[in-house]
């Protein structure tokens, strides 16, 4: 978000589309995760505690329930290739997301369409590796970054600077 934010105040003009995940908290416990358009729109993506008796049936990763659907009906829009748009963010492509059966096929059409992306992925955990994630992974045209707290501030301006340039060519 702080590279989008950067970005952003740079380029004023630039047109964003995408969509980032983040956390939903009751009493400082994480209860769940919800998908934000870059124009602020929400759904719900994931809850410990699903609200209705559909929400049964939605596949699970660890305590969470995916709400598959909810997911779809904001972030594959967002994924829609859409003359003048200079970047798309896509936080993240992990194991939640990719219970869409169309999620990733746009993320694929997004990757191949030569307009920038900054996306999220996770890291293997115990040597597994979703196949989805590797092949972005192994992109040739991927530049990958790892952040923590002692690096974000760098790699936010390291990943600012790469997007400039490429806007500029």
């Amino acid at each position: 978000m702080r590279v989008m934010d950067k970005l952003r105040n740079d380029h004023p003009q630039l047109k964003v589309q995408g969509f980032y995940t983040r956390e939903i908290r009751h009493n400082s416990e994480r209860t769940g995760f919800e998908v934000v358009t870059v124009d602020g729109h929400t759904s719900l993506l994931a809850s410990s505690t699903p609200m209705s008796g559909e929400s049964a049936r939605w596949p699970n990763v660890g305590k969470y329930k995916v709400d598959v659907s909810g997911f779809e009906s904001l972030a594959l829009p967002e994924l829609q290739i859409n003359e003048g748009t200079g970047l798309y963010i896509i936080d993240e492509v992990g194991k939640m997301e990719l219970f869409s059966s169309s999620f990733f096929p746009a993320v694929l059409r997004v990757l191949n369409s030569n307009i920038p992306v900054l996306a999220s992925i996770p890291i293997p955990k115990f040597g597994r590796d979703i196949p989805e994630v590797a092949s972005i992974r192994n992109r040739m045209d991927a530049a990958l970054y790892t952040l923590d707290k002692s690096n974000r501030d760098r790699i936010t301006e390291q990943i600012s600077a790469l997007i400039s340039s490429l806007r500029c060519k």
